[in-house]
């Protein structure tokens, strides 16, 4: 069975990559932030890995579409 052929998305393998790292270091880092230091800056951890998070995922629906007949590649 054949695949459609899928559209590039806007990140390159490595920047996905990066991507996905960032998101898991900021992840892993707020819990710990939260519990070592005595104030709220923690809260930045979790915006910073939710913004990197919908950058993934906005790439991943990008690729995920059909690419457009049309289009050379």
């Amino acid at each position: 069975m054949r695949r459609a052929p899928q559209a590039p998305g806007f990140l390159t393998v490595r920047q996905r990559r990066l991507a996905w790292l960032g998101f898991v270091l900021t992840a892993l880092q707020a819990p710990l932030a939260a519990r070592l230091l005595p104030d709220d800056s923690w809260l930045f951890s979790i915006v910073v890995a939710l913004m990197v998070a919908t950058v993934i995922l906005a790439d991943d629906a990008m690729r995920r579409r059909p690419a457009d007949a049309s289009r050379p590649e």
